[in-house]
């Protein structure tokens, strides 16, 4: 009979085992180095973030918040093309100082870029932005034809 084979009690089944492999998988499929391949280095090296935002909207404007602690207002660029808003940067990794010992790294840095579509009732060329302690705010204000405008009834 083909597919029996003989119990051997030291051969336990390990679900650890399999949940390590999926891992492995996953992770190249997703163009990671899996941990414990001696890729350690690179997989810290190609971290990636992305700035976490809060958009909101009010009668006049389109309002996104982003975090970007430490950045440089040089190192962050706003672009928008084809109704699409794009936010880019990169957060430079402080230099190593002599005599000073990491004991945890957990701040993520590199490049980012998040894109939104912008709404139709947006005004594209009208976008600004400011950026201060450590959060940019891009107003994007709503086109004059998508405002609600309040008719007068005359009766005659």
């Amino acid at each position: 009979m083909p597919g029996l084979s003989r119990w051997e009690p030291s051969l336990r089944w390990n679900p650890w085992k399999d949940l390590e492999e999926m891992e492995k998988r996953l992770s190249t499929f997703f163009g990671r180095p899996p941990e414990g391949s001696g890729e350690k280095k690179e997989a810290l090296a190609v971290a990636e973030w992305s700035p976490v935002v809060d958009i909101t909207e009010d009668d006049k404007e389109y309002l996104i918040k982003a975090e970007l602690p430490e950045m440089k207002k040089e190192d962050i660029k706003i672009n928008v093309q084809d109704d699409v808003l794009s936010i880019s940067g990169e957060r430079k990794y402080e230099k190593d100082e002599k005599g000073k010992k990491y004991h945890r790294v957990e701040r993520a840095y590199g490049s980012f870029l998040r894109s939104f579509t912008l709404p139709q009732d947006a005004d594209g060329s009208k976008v600004s932005a400011t950026y201060k302690d450590g959060v940019l705010s891009i107003h994007l204000p709503k086109s004059e034809k998508a405002k609600p405008k309040a008719i007068e009834v005359k009766v005659g």
